[in-house]
């Protein structure tokens, strides 16, 4: 771990593993709920760091926090939000290849596992989800689509996550949902926000 202030008030914490960020942000959480923290404008998670602005003294925090103990995420965490999905991604096969199962498998595999959302970024309302095994991390396609549709299922790496816009992008896509991941009528306007417990379950499943 490694806490560097920055700018005026804020203080950007290096980590060794986006497991070891998670983990962070989650016991930030945790004690700024529990008023353990001194006051913070904002917590925000990135893949390997966690920024917070706002503070009144960046430094004070900046060596305070190697000597603390962060407990790993819990394994099930409960209270999943369902998202459904029809499995019907061009990339399914591929994925299935690559996992060494059928398609059906994949969907058995991605309906039990429980997603967190690790970090918020790309375009607004996308969510980087971790929680599958390496054994079931897969590459970016080779040649990424100049289009990929709203609501697409992807993997890439260790994450998964569901575009909230068209766009380009270079993810296997298992799936499509049409869950609204980004409304500016709705507060808050993201779907996903950091440290959301998410399942995909399969269209009609539920």
């Amino acid at each position: 771990m490694r806490a560097l202030p920055v700018g005026d008030g804020a203080l950007l914490v290096e980590l060794d593993s986006g497991a070891a960020a998670e983990a962070l942000h989650a016991e930030l959480l945790r004690r700024a709920a529990a008023h353990e923290l001194p006051p913070v404008r904002e917590i925000v998670p990135a893949a390997r760091t966690v920024l917070l602005s706002g503070l009144a003294d960046p430094a004070r925090l900046a060596a305070e926090l190697p000597t603390w103990t962060v407990p790993p995420l819990a394994g099930d965490r409960g209270g999943a939000l369902d998202i459904a999905v029809r499995y019907d991604g061009p990339d399914l096969a591929d994925v299935a290849a690559l996992w060494d199962t059928s398609p059906e498998g994949v969907v058995r595999i991605l309906s039990e596992t429980e997603f967190r959302v690790a970090f918020c970024g790309f375009s607004p309302g996308f969510g980087y989800l971790t929680g599958l095994p390496p054994r079931y991390h897969v590459p970016r396609r080779a040649t990424p689509r100049t289009r990929v549709p709203v609501g697409s299922f992807g993997l890439a790496g260790p994450y998964a996550g569901v575009y909230p816009r068209s766009s380009p992008g270079g993810w296997q896509l298992v799936g499509s949902s049409d869950a609204v991941l980004w409304d500016h009528s709705r507060e808050p306007a993201a779907l996903f926000a950091p440290g959301t417990s998410v399942r995909f379950v399969p269209e009609g499943a539920r």
